[in-house]
């Protein structure tokens, strides 16, 4: 009997298992937009995140095309947004010589996908260096279907994008999800449907506007919600607290209201901070100050959470069996203002060691955890920080639909 197909959202999609894949010619949608500096590769942990699908490919013998985007080229070719320097990476973490093609799609293309031995392994350029791949033009995706027999979409981080590659492609051979998706979806689905009790949310991030969807659901399913960041300043205010010169969306505060209300009408805990780091001017070294309580002086801009923030935050997280994170709590990136989010990145990697499932999503709350030196101690970091939280807004993902079976 065959395996079950993996359910998300209402939908089934095959898996990678139930392709058939031996000695094919096998084109994979990875997510190579990665952090560059320098000409090289800054963090390559989106490209070790493809290496358990990549791996069980070369296995069977197939002979694997990787499409990628990098950054905004704007459907034109631009030198800063190659993905060469990602062979380098994967040469070192497959341990064997992987092809580059200096363009996705064409005669040139189509040569260096059929000259592939079994196992070998190819990438091509970017595909955002056409226009056709946001257009999400079909006759781009009739090109790229000529690289591969079958097509496997392991690229979670652009499946809410209804692109050229994730909502065309599918259509035109036989598909499958990567082994990365399925995790993604597992850990995902797991978060909507079936959360371990006590379940956290912590979010955090500048502005309600982004998250506004995701806090909406979020508070009808968790135990607890805990709003760090910028956004935090908004829910102050909406609550008739002074908040100073901090980040303020004046027009989000009935929507922030809204979301208080639901919480108390549930009565879940949604904790905003009780103290915050303040500055006059965004700076490193700039002097700070320490509020007595949640009003932020006039003069003075939020910035952090404060210490007994800090504290009540991390006991919510330490005890809970279920954690969801996404975004800082305040301006991590200059050392004088990322306490409160280090803080959180370590309460939530101690909390997995007590046996919570805890999930990180988004590039801003993976980037803490490696600052923190916690990559790798949370029980799954999510690869997509959009389309994680357009799945917990229980929107259907363009990517996702196209595999529908």
């Amino acid at each position: 009997m065959s395996p079950e197909p993996v359910k998300s959202q209402a939908l089934k999609v095959r898996r990678l298992q139930d392709l058939p894949v031996e000695g094919k010619r096998v084109l994979v949608r990875v997510d190579y937009n990665v952090p560059m500096s320098g000409g090289r590769v800054a963090d390559d942990t989106r490209v070790r995140e493809t290496l358990p699908t990549l791996k069980r490919l070369i296995s069977a013998g197939a002979r694997v095309s990787l499409i990628a985007h990098l950054g905004r080229p704007k459907g034109k070719p631009e030198p800063k947004y190659s993905l060469k320097p990602v062979v380098s990476v994967l040469e070192k973490l497959l341990g064997q010589h992987v092809a580059f093609a200096p363009d996705c799609v064409g005669p040139e293309a189509e040569k260096a996908a059929a000259a592939l031995q079994p196992g070998g392994v190819l990438l091509l350029e970017n595909l955002r260096y056409h226009a056709g791949e946001e257009a999400n033009d079909k006759a781009f995706a009739k090109s790229l279907s000529k690289l591969g027999e079958v097509f496997v979409q392991d690229a979670f981080g652009a499946l809410h994008r209804a692109h050229a590659s994730t909502a065309a492609l599918p259509a035109l051979l036989p598909s499958a999800v990567g082994l990365l998706v399925q995790k993604e979806l597992e850990f995902l689905d797991r978060v909507i449907g079936h959360p371990e009790r006590p379940f956290v949310a912590v979010i955090g991030g500048a502005k309600v506007s982004d998250k506004l969807g995701v806090l909406n659901k979020l508070v009808e399913r968790v135990d607890a919600l805990l709003i760090g960041g910028g956004m935090a300043y908004t829910f102050l205010a909406a609550q008739g607290v002074s908040i100073g010169k901090s980040l303020l969306e004046k027009a989000k505060m009935p929507d922030a209201q809204s979301i208080v209300e639901k919480a108390y009408a549930r009565q879940l805990e949604c904790l905003l901070p009780a103290d915050h780091v303040a500055v006059k001017e965004i700076k490193a070294g700039a002097e700070s100050t320490l509020t007595q309580g949640m009003a932020v002086p006039q003069d003075l801009i939020g910035v952090d959470i404060g210490p007994r923030t800090v504290e009540f935050f991390t006991e919510h997280i330490r005890s809970a069996k279920t954690v969801f994170w996404n975004g800082p709590m305040g301006i991590f990136e200059i050392d004088d203002f990322a306490k409160g989010t280090l803080s959180v990145a370590q309460a939530i990697a101690k909390a997995t060691k007590s046996g919570a499932t805890t999930i990180v999503g988004g590039g801003d709350s993976l980037a803490a955890l490696a600052k923190a030196g916690l990559s790798g101690q949370v029980s799954h970091a999510s690869t997509g920080g959009g389309a994680s939280l357009e799945l917990l807004e229980g929107k259907v993902l363009p990517g996702l639909a196209a595999l529908a079976l």
